[in-house]
């Protein structure tokens, strides 16, 4: 398979491409879908999507706006915004890892038969340039992942033996940056165990024999998504022989990665799965806890909480936590992860079941691509002291940047910042990005 050049490891190829693609393609006019939500290959892309690639591929399916969100990484966030000024798309860059809330020690959260760990992340980066301690803690995080990774594969390939990985030759040249994730190595084993068995027979007995399935109900052989999510399953998750559970030492405290992203002028965001565990049931009292630590945004996957004609109580779940964001006014972030084999490029927010819920994702979009316009060229962002000091209440700000959002488009980025001043008002500034944009 010959590979896009848009997704070239080299990234001076992929701007060659996306500048090409830029000066010889047509695209629609944007719409009113959003991704705001999406891993790139910098973690992990089932597709093999670059930050360039899902910029590209937003503006030609004609969204609203496009959002990128890796694991324990920002290494995707200056090209990102790069490809989203070339090709004029609204945008908003973030980082997802998992964090321990000690409060909910005893109650699984969003990460399934691990209690007290939840998923958690930030939104709004707006440079890669932070500050000191901010880039030690980002360190940190990319450290700890790469010393867990490599002591899962120490793990699984004592189960696997005589299939055997070696990080560094089978792992890291699936990736960018070296930042591998589960499913990455998910994807090595698959791959190596087919180099090893070239014979169908052959490989069908060994994952057989090591995985506990009969040879004729493994599918998608030799590393389609059916059979990577057993691998995963068999030896990565809870009750495989790569598994160990977490504790409270894991992973940073939800209030720390808080302070992280705070540090980057960037936004707490809160994490939602389907409120099915004993912890999300209680989403109220969770989500205080976050909100007492900076928290103001908070994401959510649609389509994995709904099945199309046939509601149910995970889309009665997700049609009640939308409404808990309206009332707290948080602004409410959606995509479709494109971390896994399957998953849909853009949630159809013109469904029956979302259709209802579209307007909040499309208004939380609207805010994270205005809070990062306006943070990265002139410090207005979200939380900024222009907006502590413009807004009484989190209705009137949220009305703001919305509203910003909805007319801004980034191709008025230089008018804008030669034009803006920080003793403007909100008005003004309004009047600026309509001005801006012509």
């Amino acid at each position: 398979m010959i590979q896009d050049p848009i997704n070239d490891f080299d990234y001076e190829v992929r701007l060659r491409t996306l500048r090409e693609r830029v000066e010889t393609e047509t695209f629609p006019k944007a719409g009113s879908f959003v991704n705001a939500h999406a891993h790139t290959f910098f973690s992990f892309n089932y597709r093999g999507y670059s930050p360039s690639c899902f910029a590209l591929e937003a503006k030609k399916q004609g969204l609203d706006m496009g959002g990128i969100v890796d694991f324990d990484v920002l290494d995707g966030l200056e090209e990102f915004w790069t490809a989203s000024r070339l090709l004029d798309l609204k945008a908003c860059v973030g980082i997802e890892s998992r964090v321990f809330v000690p409060e909910f020690a005893d109650r699984v959260i969003n990460s399934p038969g691990e209690p007290g760990i939840s998923y958690h992340m930030g939104t709004g980066f707006t440079t890669a340039d932070i500050p000191p301690e901010a880039q030690a803690f980002l360190d940190g995080m990319r450290t700890t992942s790469e010393e867990r990774n490599r002591a899962m594969v120490g793990r699984v390939n004592a189960f696997l033996a005589p299939l055997v990985l070696d990080y560094d030759a089978d792992v890291v040249p699936l990736t960018p940056k070296g930042n591998a994730t589960e499913r990455h190595l998910c994807l090595a084993y698959a791959r190596k165990a087919a180099g090893d068995f070239p014979e169908e027979e052959s490989l069908r007995a060994f994952w057989s024999e090591k995985l506990g399935v009969a040879p004729d109900d493994l599918k998608d052989l030799p590393d389609g998504r059916a059979m990577t999510d057993l691998i995963r399953a068999k030896t990565m998750k809870q009750g495989g022989a790569g598994y160990v559970q977490p504790d409270s030492g894991s992973f940073p405290k939800m209030a720390e990665m808080n302070d992280f992203v705070l540090k980057c002028g960037a936004l707490p965001t809160f994490t939602w799965l389907d409120g099915t565990s004993q912890g999300e049931q209680a989403l109220e009292e969770l989500v205080e806890i976050g909100r007492s630590t900076g928290v103001v945004v908070f994401n959510v996957i649609p389509d994995r909480n709904y099945t199309p004609g046939s509601p149910d109580r995970k889309l009665e779940n997700l049609r009640q936590v939308v409404h808990l964001t309206e009332d707290l006014g948080l602004p409410l972030l959606g995509g479709t992860e494109m971390n896994s084999p399957g998953q849909k490029f853009v949630d159809d927010f013109g469904s029956e079941e979302l259709a209802p819920l579209h307007p909040a994702f499309l208004r939380g979009s609207q805010i994270l691509h205005a809070h990062s316009t306006l943070q990265r060229l002139a410090g207005l962002g979200y939380l900024s002291d222009w907006a502590i000091a413009h807004f009484p209440d989190v209705a009137s700000k949220n009305d703001f940047y919305a509203n910003f959002g909805e007319i801004f488009f980034p191709r008025g980025d230089q008018r804008l910042a030669d034009s803006l001043d920080p003793e403007m008002g909100p008005g003004e500034v309004l009047a600026c990005a309509r001005k801006a944009v012509g």
